[in-house]
């Protein structure tokens, strides 16, 4: 093994044997080579960022096996490059490496983890355009919705770099006359961190900057869609001093069910942080049952959004344009079921097809594009599946409804009218750009509707009655509820959901008490 060093970091790391003849005389030539190839293909600025290994107790490692997984730009199918193809092997070296490190980073101070965190979240606003599109490029969201995601994403950094010297503890006032009740909060250990694709970089920081803002230690799973906004994250952790075996990286994705697995059950690990299916987090919420380990559950969501006759329409239009097709509807949080009360539901379905005609659908690089391509080919066809079913049980098409041609996995932004609530639509939720606009007549019938659902994590409604507002609001069956807004994410606020959408909160004061065991201490004899 080699190492390409910089004055600050450690460059690239790479076995000398599986290079060509020439290379294996000239290492460091070969490996300034492939740091040249990367900037390259990626267009960077810091080159250096791409890095295309796993991350293990401070060093970068290829799989012990030497297979890779290659990763693609779905805005024009064009290899971005290789990651390694890991599994239960180097899942469990970085689950000890983890265990190695909690030792000594549960004793650092609040103080010291708040000011690595800043150190952290500089230098994701120093590199925020080559991050961004780092992005764009393995997720394909356009480049000015990449750079909103990095500046969410460090501002995860800085939020809990100030919640790590405020996790406070309490004295309760004793019955007993010699006792003093005191409750401290101390970091859970070793945590594991199973993250989604849609928000490559912001879902690695959500769950990332509590746990170390807590104390803890943890090993993460990127997805193998985009690992590449991971992988430069923490590069900058690295640079800004976060110690070796803090933060481990394991990629993999044909291993992807063993090392879940070990993820979840392996008694080291003691919180489990999962973003992702609910079909996929049922199956590792059992797993983590084996050790009854704590577990953070953001899973599946059929976001209703409801639009009253008293609703100030052109913001209702603007919400549904921001909640609906942001990320072209890759997100958790998107309004899947679209509620309009039927006095208004023409005039809604006009101006909401109007500003969707408008819209640019293509390369996330392009500056004129507004809408950038789905992930790859199946979320295309769940897509068109969703369509074909709607329209057959009576739907009618009023903008878009298919498959775009080309390169790249594009389906045109797309607005039904009349769906009927017995669609796909309405029990799947469809992660792509297709809104479903249905026609409802009363508050208590739309609630029903839009409760019907085993999820809930977010819901979504406009009305300029104060008395309604509440109502609603109450009434809604999900953790998070937008009232005249399509927009509810923050870093300061408790992301989560109810029913089958998931377990526990992320963000907000909330979010760091998941990575911290409440202890009782009495004081006797006093």
């Amino acid at each position: 093994m080699v190492s390409l060093s910089h004055p600050t970091r450690r460059l690239l790391t790479v076995n000398v044997s599986t290079l060509p003849l020439r290379s294996r005389t000239y290492p460091r030539l070969a490996l300034y080579r492939m740091a040249s190839t990367a900037a390259s293909a990626f267009g960077l600025k810091d080159g250096s960022l791409i890095r295309t290994q796993g991350f293990i107790d401070g060093k970068w490692v290829d799989a012990k096996e030497g297979g890779t997984v290659t990763v693609t730009n779905p805005a024009t199918l064009e290899e971005l490059g290789h990651i390694p193809e890991m599994g239960l092997a180097e899942t469990r070296e970085a689950i000890d490496a983890a265990a190695r490190a909690f030792k000594t980073w549960s004793k650092t101070t609040a103080k010291q983890r708040h000011d690595l965190l800043l150190k952290f979240f500089a230098l994701m606003k120093e590199h925020e355009d080559d991050l961004a599109r780092i992005i764009t490029l393995e997720n394909g969201k356009p480049l000015a919705e990449a750079k909103g995601e990095n500046a969410y994403s460090a501002s995860y950094l800085e939020w809990f770099a100030e919640e790590a010297v405020r996790t406070y503890g309490e004295i309760i006032p004793s019955a007993i006359s010699n006792l003093r009740n005191v409750v401290v909060k101390q970091p859970i250990g070793v945590v594991s961190l199973l993250t989604p694709w849609n928000f490559p970089s912001a879902m690695i920081t959500r769950k990332l900057s509590a746990a170390l803002a807590a104390g803890c230690t943890a090993v993460i799973k990127p997805p193998a869609e985009t690992p590449f906004s991971c992988l430069a994250l923490v590069e900058l952790a690295n640079r800004a001093g976060i110690p070796p075996g803090v933060i481990n990286v394991v990629t993999t994705n044909g291993n992807i069910a063993e090392v879940g697995k070990e993820l979840c059950q392996n008694p080291v690990i003691k919180k489990v942080s999962f973003t992702g299916s609910t079909p996929v987090a049922k199956l590792l919420t059992g797993y983590a049952s084996s050790t009854l380990k704590r577990i953070s559950i953001e899973a599946g969501g059929n976001a209703p959004f409801i639009v009253f006759d008293d609703a100030d329409i052109d913001a209702a239009v603007t919400g549904a344009i921001a909640c609906k097709f942001r990320g072209s509807g890759q997100t958790c949080v998107c309004a899947n079921r679209i509620y309009v009360q039927s006095s208004i539901y023409a005039e809604f379905a006009s101006r909401l097809a109007e500003k969707v005609a408008a819209f640019k659908v293509g390369n996330g690089l392009d500056k004129d594009t507004t809408h950038g391509p789905l992930i790859h080919d199946k979320a295309v066809a769940k897509v068109e599946h969703h369509v074909e079913d709607a329209l057959s049980r009576g739907a009618q098409i009023v903008h878009g409804g298919k498959r775009l041609p080309g390169p790249g996995s594009f389906f045109a932004p797309t607005i039904l009218s009349d769906v009927p609530t017995d669609a796909l639509i309405n029990s799947e939720e469809t992660f792509g750009p297709l809104a479903a606009l249905t026609k409802f007549e009363t508050e208590e019938e739309v609630i029903k509707l839009a409760n019907d659902t085993p999820f809930g994590l977010a819901g979504y409604f406009f009305s300029r009655d104060v008395g309604r507002v509440w109502r609603v609001a109450e009434a809604l069956e999900v953790g998070m509820v937008g009232t005249n807004t399509g927009v509810i994410s923050q870093a300061v606020i408790p992301f989560g959901g109810v029913k089958q959408s998931g377990l526990g909160r992320e963000g907000g004061k909330y979010g760091i008490d998941e990575y911290t065991n409440i202890k009782y201490i009495a004081f006797g004899g006093l």
